[in-house]
């Protein structure tokens, strides 16, 4: 008796370590989201323009994908960036370039530990610069 309930214990240990390492370990999708407006460029600008861009990073790859869009700018995007590590009201320095700089837009980056640590802090911000707005015309936080 004391036999086969070893051997079943064993048995159903055995099934379970099997069950465990034949599983994929499942990578962390975390998402984010911008909205781009005059008022959040430090210094604001006095644009009408607006725009929005959705993040995913995976976390496992370390792959930060996005698409995002823009209207009513006051001329043609000459570029456009993330930034960071910044708080909202502070400038930083690029931190991934995006391009093309045309709306719809989008593509995708490997980052680096401390830049995802500090995206997924709420410390990097995206912009759209214009050659009216040099500086940025169009900025906003990522926040998940």
């Amino acid at each position: 008796m004391t036999s086969t309930i070893l051997r079943t214990a064993l048995a159903t240990l055995a099934c379970a370590t099997a069950v465990a390492l034949a599983t994929p370990s499942m990578a962390a999708m975390v998402h984010f989201k911008a909205n781009m407006k005059a008022s959040n460029e430090v210094p604001a600008t006095k644009s009408k323009g607006t725009g929005t861009l959705t993040a995913t990073l995976d976390t496992s790859s370390k792959k930060l994908t996005w698409k995002g869009s823009y209207k009513g700018l006051t001329g043609p995007a000459t570029a456009a960036h993330f930034h960071g590590p910044a708080a909202a009201g502070k400038n930083a320095a690029v931190a991934v370039p995006i391009s093309p700089n045309t709306s719809p837009f989008q593509g995708s980056a490997t980052l680096t530990d401390e830049q995802i640590k500090d995206l997924e802090a709420g410390m990097w911000y995206v912009n759209v610069h214009t050659a009216a707005n040099k500086g940025g015309e169009i900025r906003g936080q990522l926040r998940k």
